[in-house]
């Protein structure tokens, strides 16, 4: 009996069918293509793509003045004196690049993957479980440095941003968003039902609240202290503020390493178990 699936017509689609069925590791070279798919999508759908901008733009008007005038100036990263806007609003920053990445690496993809079938028609071209990985994780952190730039922009005219260090802050919130991007998406490969996603509201909204977003570390117990300063969110607030502030030294390339290895693992993950539950 002939063995269709040893001999392939052509060496192209021997090629192609390699990537298929290696267990891990499948990489066509391809995932830009998932990226232009996304911007043709959202062509028509602009404004719920930018409409997650807004929310921290709220709390920063909302809490770093409305609240900010009753609580005065608070101590900075580098043990300075600053209004509480100017707190506030770098770790508005880092939160804006992290809720764009994960809800798009989250809600978004659970859905192309469980209803619409979209990666299964994908792997049957040349495509691999790598390429839907790397390009829905890049189009995650494209929404996450749009969301960062546009907060930005705004700190920017406001006057928060103090230090020429602040040039560096939409590189790093693109790293941010990669990672959670990757972790999001590795997330959504475990998510069985949508009802699975209230984990990711309560895994988000502690993170939010308690990374130093609103009052500094030594507000906490000690034993709080340690839990903060696992978040990744509290990692990125911390760079944010190092940079917009100009209060950088050697503890910025270990929160920068954080998210380097966070990426990392997360991209693995992803591709991992796309190729597991696809090509099963």
């Amino acid at each position: 009996m002939t063995d269709t699936v040893t001999r392939p017509e052509t060496p192209g689609a021997s090629t192609g069918l390699l990537f298929r069925v290696l267990p891990t590791g499948m990489y066509a070279g391809r995932a830009r293509v998932l990226v232009e798919r996304s911007l043709l999508v959202n062509r028509r759908a602009w404004l719920a793509v930018v409409s997650g901008f807004f929310e921290p733009l709220f709390f920063l008007f909302g809490l770093g003045y409305g609240f900010g005038a009753l609580v005065g100036e608070v101590v900075g990263p580098g043990g300075e004196p600053i209004s509480y806007v100017a707190f506030v609003a770098p770790a508005l920053l880092a939160a804006s690049a992290m809720n764009g990445a994960v809800y798009d690496a989250t809600f978004n993809i659970f859905f192309k993957f469980k209803y619409a079938k979209l990666y299964d028609a994908m792997l049957a071209t040349p495509l691999g479980p790598l390429d839907v990985a790397i390009g829905e994780i890049s189009w995650a952190l494209i929404r996450g440095a749009m969301y960062a730039g546009g907060f930005l922009a705004v700190m920017l005219g406001m006057g928060l941003l103090t230090s020429g260090w602040a040039l560096l802050a939409l590189p790093a919130a693109v790293l941010i968003a990669f990672a959670f991007a990757a972790v999001g998406m590795a997330c959504t490969t475990f998510m069985r039902s949508w009802q699975d996603f209230d984990l990711v509201q309560l895994a988000l909204m502690p993170m939010f609240l308690f990374s130093t977003t609103f009052f500094p570390l030594t507000v906490y117990p000690e034993w709080l202290r340690v839990v903060v300063q696992c978040f990744p969110l509290y990692h990125a607030i911390e760079i944010m503020r190092g940079l917009c502030l100009g209060s950088v030294d050697l503890s910025l390339l270990g929160h920068l390493s954080y998210f380097a290895v966070m990426a990392a693992i997360g991209v693995v993950v992803a591709s991992r178990r796309l190729g597991k539950l696809l090509l099963s």
